[in-house]
C-alpha cells in the first residue's frame, strides 16, 4: 500500500489554509500558505495515523485524490511502522512472537511496532521480511 492520503486544503477566514483528510478525519491542521499548510499536513497525518495504532484500530487505506485534492505521504519511517502494524494485526503476530521472528528483545520489537520511536529503516526492513512483506520507497515531486 502507498500510504499517501488525499488532503483538501481550504481557505480560513485569516487567509490561511486549513488542510483536512476525509480518510483520516482526525487529522486537521493548517498554515499560513499552501507550503506551510502541507508540511503541517504531513505531520498531522503521521500523528493522526499513530493514535489509530495506539488504539489498536485498523489503518484506513488511502484514497484516490479527487478534484484539487492533494496527495500528502507520511513519512517513510512512520510508512513501514504502519505496514508493520497492519501485517502483524492481519496475522495476529505478538510483539512477542515478532521479537522470536528476529531474535530481537520483546522491549526492541514494541519500539519497531510503534511509530513514535525512531527506528532504523533496517530494522524495518528485516520486521517486514518476517512478516512476508517488503518495503520500496517511491520518490514523487508535490
Amino acid at each position: 500500500m502507498i500510504y499517501a492520503y488525499p488532503c483538501n486544503l481550504t481557505p480560513d477566514e485569516d487567509g490561511g489554509l486549513v488542510a483536512t483528510f476525509p480518510d483520516v478525519p482526525e487529522a486537521i491542521t493548517g498554515g499560513g500558505d499552501r507550503t506551510e499548510a502541507l508540511e503541517m499536513a504531513e505531520d498531522a497525518l503521521a500523528s493522526a495515523l499513530a493514535g489509530y495504532v495506539h488504539a489498536k484500530r485498523g489503518i484506513p487505506a488511502p484514497s484516490e485524490p479527487s478534484g484539487g485534492q492533494v496527495p500528502v505521504p507520511v513519512p517513510s519511517i512512520v510508512a513501514a511502522k504502519l505496514a508493520l502494524y497492519s501485517a502483524m494485526k492481519a496475522q495476529r503476530v505478538t510483539k512477542v512472537e515478532l521479537a522470536g521472528r528476529l531474535g530481537v528483545s520483546e522491549a526492541a520489537a514494541r519500539k519497531l511496532a510503534n511509530p513514535d520511536h525512531n527506528s532504523r529503516m533496517g530494522q524495518l526492513h528485516n520486521a517486514l521480511r518476517v512478516m512476508g512483506l517488503s518495503l520500496a520507497v517511491e520518490v514523487t515531486g508535490r
